[in-house]
């Protein structure tokens, strides 16, 4: 539990790489970044895995990263949503039970639900344990009015809108975020993308 939120407070934020349309076809990988960083101010190192395209194994991914590194004084995991690699769905409550760690998920957009359960009724045998993750996910809160979405477990949603702004140094994504998804982007396509 986090009590008092100090501006180099250990955070990891996670973002996953391009993929293409064919990628999706035929489950192909895409990597997945993990910027460790002291607030918005220093990187203090990165972490990567590989994440299969429509896959289910971006939660494991996370948490394997997270427990063989050498980073153990990390306080809160950052993530840009809940969707990785297409609809490679985050088990929130998973990563936070087994890492000790609070999620806190980042999203620009308020995502349309009701659209993402038909896509996935419709392209995969697994929906209904894909859609249960999205649903069990906590409440989304917004932070800047139709700009800007936080949702946390493991920490109150006042903590973690502190947190987002202590680790946001631009604009309205945390710095590790905003890495990981420059970083994420360059190994994928040979040049980091604007976020």
């Amino acid at each position: 539990m986090i009590r008092k939120v100090k501006p180099q407070i250990r955070v990891v934020g996670f973002d996953d790489g391009t993929f293409s349309f064919s990628s999706k076809l035929t489950r192909d990988k895409t990597v997945l970044i993990g910027v460790v960083m002291k607030g918005s101010q220093e990187v203090v190192g990165v972490l990567a895995r590989w994440i299969t395209v429509d896959g289910t194994d971006v939660t494991e991914a996370m948490v394997d990263a997270l427990r063989s590194s050498r980073f153990k004084d990390l306080r809160v995991i950052l993530l840009k949503g809940i969707t990785y690699a297409g609809f490679n769905v985050v088990d929130v409550e998973r990563l936070h039970s087994e890492t000790g760690l609070p999620v806190i998920v980042v999203v620009r957009k308020r995502p349309d639900v009701e659209a993402m359960e038909k896509a996935l009724r419709k392209h995969f045998p697994d929906a209904e344990n894909r859609i249960e993750l999205l649903r069990k996910a906590p409440p989304l809160v917004e932070v800047i009015p139709e700009r800007l979405y936080i949702q946390a477990v493991g920490a109150d949603y006042e903590k973690a809108g502190e947190i987002v702004r202590v680790t946001t140094r631009t604009g309205l994504i945390p710095e590790p975020l905003r890495l990981a998804h420059m970083i994420a982007s360059a190994v994928m396509t040979g040049e980091s993308k604007r976020e």
